[in-house]
C-alpha cells in the first residue's frame, strides 16, 4: 500500500513544531525562576471543584481547589484537634500555606462564569473526609474573598464526577513567603479604624505605611501581627481587635518595621515596597 508522504511530513512538522514549543517553554520558566529565585513556578494536581454563587447578583462561580507537594503542608492535624480548633475563640493560630491563582472567566453554552484556582500544600486533606472538605472550603473561600474583595455565598456544591474545570495551569509562587494563616474574626472583635498610605505619595512608591489606632490597647504584647507579601492581619488580644486585608502592592515582609505608640495607640506598620 503506497503511503502518502505529505501526509507524513505534516505529522513530521506538527512534531517538530511541539517539541520546540516544550522547549521554549521550559526556557521561558526556566528564565523566570533564574530572574526571581525566590519563586517557583508548580503545576498544581486537582483535588476537588464547588460550585458557588458571588454576592451580590448570583453569578455562577466555580472553585478549584488543587493540592501541591511543592507547596509546604500545615501541620498535621487530626479530626478531634480540628473540631477543638474550630471552637476556639482565637483559632488564628494555626497556619494553612497556600497559592491562590488569578481568577479567568469561561463561557458554556452562552452562559459566563468565573474561575478561581486554589492550592494548598502536602496533600493535606481527603476529599472523603466531610470536616477537613468542609475546612479547606472555608479556608480557600475566605482566601479568595480577602484577596480579590468578593463575597461567596456559603450554599456550595462539591462537584462529584470533576476535580477540576477548565484546564490546569502553572502557579508561580514565592519560595520565602510567610505562611498564611487561618484567620477568623471572633464575634466580639471589631474592625480598628487605619489609613493605608504610601511614600513618596507621588512616582514609584517606596514604602507602604499602615497606621492603625487601637483604643484600649495599653501595650505590644497584646498585639499578633503578621506581615505578608499583599497581606496585612492583625489580632488585638483578647478578642479586642481584628483586622484582615489585602493592598495592591507586594513588599518585603522581612525587613518591614512595626512601632506601637502606647500614648496615641496608634500601630505604625512601615513596609518597602517591592513592586506595585
Amino acid at each position: 500500500m503506497a503511503t502518502d508522504s505529505t501526509l507524513l511530513n505534516s505529522e513530521m512538522e506538527l512534531q517538530e513544531q511541539e517539541d520546540l514549543y516544550q522547549h521554549l517553554l521550559a526556557q521561558t520558566l526556566e528564565n523566570v525562576q533564574t530572574a526571581n529565585p525566590d519563586s517557583k513556578v508548580i503545576r498544581p494536581q486537582p483535588g476537588i471543584c464547588v460550585k458557588t454563587t458571588s454576592e451580590p447578583g448570583k453569578q455562577k462561580v466555580f472553585v478549584n481547589i488543587c493540592q501541591s507537594n511543592l507547596v509546604p503542608p500545615p501541620p498535621e492535624i487530626s479530626k478531634e484537634e480540628l473540631l477543638d480548633l474550630l471552637q476556639l475563640e482565637d483559632p488564628s493560630g494555626y497556619r494553612v500555606p497556600m497559592s491562590l491563582g488569578e481568577p479567568h472567566t469561561e463561557v458554556d453554552n452562552s452562559q459566563s462564569f468565573e474561575i478561581y484556582e486554589h492550592t494548598l500544600g502536602g496533600f493535606f486533606f481527603s476529599p472523603k473526609e466531610a470536616l477537613f472538605q468542609q475546612f479547606v472550603i472555608m479556608v480557600s473561600f475566605e482566601g479568595l474573598e480577602n484577596k480579590y474583595n468578593i463575597e461567596l455565598s456559603r450554599e456550595w456544591k462539591v462537584l462529584k464526577n470533576r476535580k477540576f474545570l477548565g484546564s490546569v495551569s502553572e502557579q508561580n509562587i514565592r519560595t520565602k513567603s510567610k505562611p498564611q494563616a487561618l484567620h477568623l474574626p471572633t464575634a466580639t472583635a471589631s474592625l480598628p479604624e487605619f489609613t493605608l498610605f504610601v511614600e513618596p505619595p507621588s512616582g514609584d512608591p517606596e514604602y507602604l505605611i499602615a497606621e492603625i489606632k487601637l483604643p484600649g490597647v495599653a501595650s505590644s504584647r497584646s498585639l499578633v501581627l503578621d506581615v505578608g507579601e499583599d497581606r496585612l492581619v492583625l489580632t488585638a488580644r483578647p478578642s479586642l481587635y481584628f483586622l484582615d486585608i489585602f493592598h495592591p502592592f507586594l513588599v518585603d515582609q522581612e525587613t518591614s518595621v512595626a512601632q506601637f505608640n502606647s500614648s496615641t495607640q496608634i500601630l505604625t506598620i512601615t513596609s518597602p515596597v517591592v513592586s506595585s
